[in-house]
């Protein structure tokens, strides 16, 4: 009976793994949830504060698509960082039926590592969309210009630009760290015993 409850039991390496899973799940999830809704809040108050003259650049249209993209893709990101969290629960059940295969984990961490890597590259795109719309705006103010008209002023770089630059590398980040997490795990998962 002591014979067949060990045999049923995992192995001290899957518990280890399994509490990787679980920790690496939740801190992954947690950093990119976080920083998600920050980077969505700024690109909101962005898109619905801005007046219809400062909005008529095509290239902020643009950066905040991609931008918008990148953040969709961070949604598949933190849910596949929960699902770390659902796997590491599994696989220390006293079912071993309900364990995950590894190849099965595997094809979900590569799902988490795709996930992440076209968001930051969308975002990415993003950034350099709206960063070059900036630039623009800065070469385009005339040297030792005092007095502003009222048209001038729609072309100065304003605060709120900024922070759309802050979101898009705050969604870099949060797929960064969704990435790290992806590979500390395949990593973990893939190494001798």
């Amino acid at each position: 009976m002591s014979d067949h409850s060990d045999t049923q039991s995992p192995s001290s390496q899957l518990r280890a793994i399994a509490q990787a899973f679980r920790v690496t799940g939740w801190i992954s999830f947690w950093i990119q949830l976080v920083v998600g809704v920050v980077a969505a809040g700024i690109l909101l108050a962005f898109r619905f504060g801005r007046t219809g003259s400062q909005s008529s650049n095509p290239g902020t249209g643009i950066g905040i698509l991609f931008a918008a993209l990148g953040l969709l893709a961070l949604g598949g990101g933190i849910f596949l960082a929960f699902r770390y969290t659902r796997i590491g629960r599994l696989l220390v059940s006293s079912n071993p039926l309900n364990r995950p295969r590894k190849i099965e984990t595997v094809q979900i961490l590569r799902l988490g590592l795709m996930f992440n890597l076209v968001g930051m590259l969308l975002t990415l795109l993003g950034a350099q969309a709206i960063i070059g719309v900036l630039l623009l705006k800065a070469l385009s103010i005339p040297q030792g210009a005092v007095g502003f008209s009222p048209d001038q002023l729609s072309k100065l770089i304003q605060p709120i630009d900024v922070l759309v630059v802050q979101a898009n590398i705050n969604a870099v980040s949060a797929h960064f760290a969704g990435l790290v997490a992806s590979l500390w795990l395949l990593n973990r998962i893939n190494k001798p015993a």
